[in-house]
């Protein structure tokens, strides 16, 4: 064959061979990854991490406010992996700041209460309401410092209990300072795991964050696997015990009904004064007594002075005498 090709179809075989070496690159194209932000934790360990501090902030909101006497609302804003420098700029200046060892492990953690929560707490444990007059941005003095003590020990107490369901951690404070750099306890590249609290009391809002080095947080993921599965699966007597003091003050609406046979609609209309009714139920048959809509207790109708009574037999079950 003697024909000749075309400039245009040799440019067509060109721009094929180019979209072939370009699809081949493509499909090779690295991924960029970040060494100052290493991802040194499972998400799901991330995650139950994350539910841990929420059973954390539901247990502080009721010492808390028993600690102080005062109404308040605490939520979890968010769980997340940061640098060691990263968290430290994200800190208010100055402010309250702890370093806290973590025995048995080696390590320390950070503990931060904003200045906007601190002088309000002050305010209420001199018995004042919390309200302060100016905005105090200032340094906490050695006397602020010890009436401080019981709010940490509260505060590390609810948090050695949220811990204790993975692990037995002694948290403990070592030094108390109040600018975030001048606490280097760990490298400014080292891994993170940084927890935000928002507390608001009355009209007082601030942060408390918490930051645990990863390092140690990834040596405990056997004991998250193992005791957090367990967590899941059955409750324990601590839990069940402060669930039931939270519902104890809880109202119920309760009846007690005689239930009677079908009425029909002209019979109903046809009733005079004088008519008797007939329910067909036994005279000392029990009755039931509903709460909230269910069945819960059997028990007999009584005189209590001038007033009618429910007196409680036994409880209900599904198939009476």
């Amino acid at each position: 064959m003697t024909r000749q090709l075309s400039q245009e179809e040799i440019d067509a075989v060109f721009q094929n061979i180019q979209g072939r070496q370009a699809e081949r690159a493509g499909s090779k194209r690295a991924a960029l990854f970040d060494f100052r932000r290493p991802d040194r934790i499972a998400k799901s360990q991330l995650r139950a991490i994350h539910q841990l501090h929420d059973n954390f902030v539901r247990n502080l909101v009721s010492s808390l406010s028993a600690y102080l006497r005062s109404y308040l609302i605490v939520n979890l804003v968010s769980v997340e992996q940061l640098s060691y420098s990263e968290f430290l700029e994200c800190l208010p200046s100055p402010t309250c700041i702890a370093s806290l060892s973590l025995k048995p492990y080696d390590g320390n953690a950070v503990l931060e209460l904003n200045s906007s929560l601190i002088f309000p707490i002050l305010e209420i444990l001199l018995g004042g309401d919390g309200k302060l007059q100016f905005s105090a941005q200032r340094e906490i003095t050695e006397i602020e410092q010890v009436l401080l003590d019981g709010l940490f020990r509260l505060i590390l107490r609810d948090l050695r209990e949220a811990w204790k369901f993975v692990t037995q951690i002694d948290f403990a404070i070592d030094t108390v300072e109040t600018e975030p750099q001048f606490l280097q306890i760990l490298a400014p590249t080292e891994a993170v795991v940084a927890v935000a609290i928002e507390i608001r009391i009355g009209d007082s809002i601030g942060m408390m964050n918490i930051a645990m080095p990863s390092i140690i947080i990834k040596m405990m993921r056997q004991k998250f696997d193992q005791q957090w599965s367990l967590r899941k699966s059955a409750s324990t007597d601590v839990e069940q015990s402060r669930v039931l003091e939270l519902i104890r003050s809880s109202l119920l609406q309760s009846e007690v009904l005689l239930a009677g046979p079908t009425l029909l609609l002209r019979d109903l209309m046809n009733l005079e004064q004088g008519d008797i009714l007939s329910f067909e139920v036994p005279v000392g048959r029990p009755v039931e007594m509903i709460l909230n809509g269910r069945k819960k207790y059997r028990g007999e109708m009584v005189a209590s002075g001038r007033r009618a009574a429910f007196r409680v037999l036994d409880p209900f079950q599904d198939r009476l005498p």
